[in-house]
């Protein structure tokens, strides 16, 4: 299945991405809705779990099978790929497993998503200074502002790939060489770019996503990715009979951990969301993440002139194409913009209402690669 089939059949579009039948889903950077595929691994699996131990009838192969689609999609190893479930716990095992000391430091931006600044926050209780990052506009953050705000005491830099209202995305091997060649540890919240363009591992140490934005996929399914060579050094910070050995299942006097990044998975996995998993990244492999990318931005040079010409703002507007992506945050100065959000809920247009430090509102929409130039056009007639 390519992309031009998909956006040409309006038949096979329906049938592989149900959700057009009766909304125009534009809220990616959310929750996505399955598509068929990953619902029918699901169900089929979940079929397989009547006839017994659950754990055993999961295909033998899925589960390796997984980790290499997702060290492809990376460009990591399969011994890389770890499934903890949702991003915050994959941040969290490695802000609590690198055992950082009194003075210090880490540096964050403390306007990103939630899920990746409380983890960091949290080691201020160890007396760990926790830096925030100054930028001039919400989320752009270049190359020069993190550099200008380290020192020989940071340990490690934590920062999203895409920022999740302004949309914008940052420059992560500019930023991880950097930071490599002054021996500073590089985190990435990917879950806004996974799925949705181009994001590999080369000058990274440690990602985290969760599969129920762009992905396509369940949620609580995420892949954890931490680099071969610092695994001795992140310790697991859970523990249990799947990431110590346990030979018959009877404890061992000495903790032994797996050599790989299985080591931080402690216990019985979330299979159901695995399945799916393992068929998303099927998915988004068979497109084609450059595919992906590229229709994505097209899309984004379609709604931008659109809305402003209307009179509306959109955040990241002027963005070079590798700072921009796939989501568009707009507001305009008197409107009220959740009634907005409310008017195109009620015409089955499915967006996302957030708002920023100040307190302004905005709407924003993230289709993806399957919505059409008629749907979007929809939106933009009702705006």
């Amino acid at each position: 299945m390519t992309l031009p089939e998909i956006l040409s059949s309006e038949s096979l579009r329906q049938r592989e991405f149900p959700v057009v039948r009766d909304k125009i889903f534009l809220a990616h950077a959310g929750v996505c809705p399955l598509p068929r595929r990953v619902s029918d691994a699901i169900r089929h699996y979940a079929a397989l779990c009547t006839q017994g131990d659950q754990e055993t009838l999961l295909p033998a192969q899925l589960m390796g099978r997984s980790r290499e689609l997702a060290a492809r999609l990376l460009n990591a190893r399969r011994e890389e790929i770890a499934f903890v479930g949702p991003t915050s716990l994959a941040l969290s095992f490695v802000a609590a497993g690198l055992n950082l000391r009194r003075n210090d430091n880490v540096l964050i931006y403390f306007d990103d998503y939630p899920a990746n600044v409380y983890p960091w926050m949290a080691l201020a209780e160890s007396g760990v200074e926790v830096r925030r990052l100054n930028t001039r506009e919400l989320g752009h953050i270049r190359p020069m502002d993190v550099l200008g705000q380290v020192d020989e005491q940071t340990r490690l830099v934590a920062l999203a790939s895409c920022h999740f209202v302004s949309g914008y995305r940052i420059d992560l091997d500019a930023i991880g060489q950097a930071l490599r060649q002054r021996n500073i540890l590089f985190c990435v919240d990917a879950i806004q770019t996974l799925g949705a363009f181009p994001t590999t591992v080369e000058h990274i140490d440690f990602l985290a996503a969760d599969a129920h934005k762009w992905l396509l996929g369940p949620c609580a399914a995420g892949i954890f990715f931490v680099r071969k060579s610092l695994q001795e050094r992140l310790h697991p910070t859970v523990f249990g009979w799947h990431n110590i050995r346990c030979p018959n299942y009877v404890a061992a006097k000495e903790f032994v951990f797996r050599a790989d990044a299985r080591r931080y998975e402690a216990g019985s996995q979330n299979l159901f969301g695995l399945a799916g998993l393992s068929a998303t990244l099927e998915l988004v492999l068979e497109i084609g993440i450059e595919n992906i990318a590229a229709e994505l931005l097209r899309k984004r040079a379609l709604l931008v002139p659109a809305l402003q010409h209307k009179g509306y703002t959109v955040l990241n507007a002027e963005a070079p194409p590798a700072q921009a992506s796939g989501i568009v945050t707009f507001y305009r100065d008197g409107d009220d913009m959740a009634a907005l959000y409310q008017k195109l809920e009620v015409a089955g247009i499915i967006t996302s209402l957030r708002s920023d430090r100040a307190g302004r509102e905005y709407v924003r929409l993230s289709p993806h690669f399957y919505n059409t130039d008629a749907e979007l056009q929809r939106v933009l007639d009702l705006v």
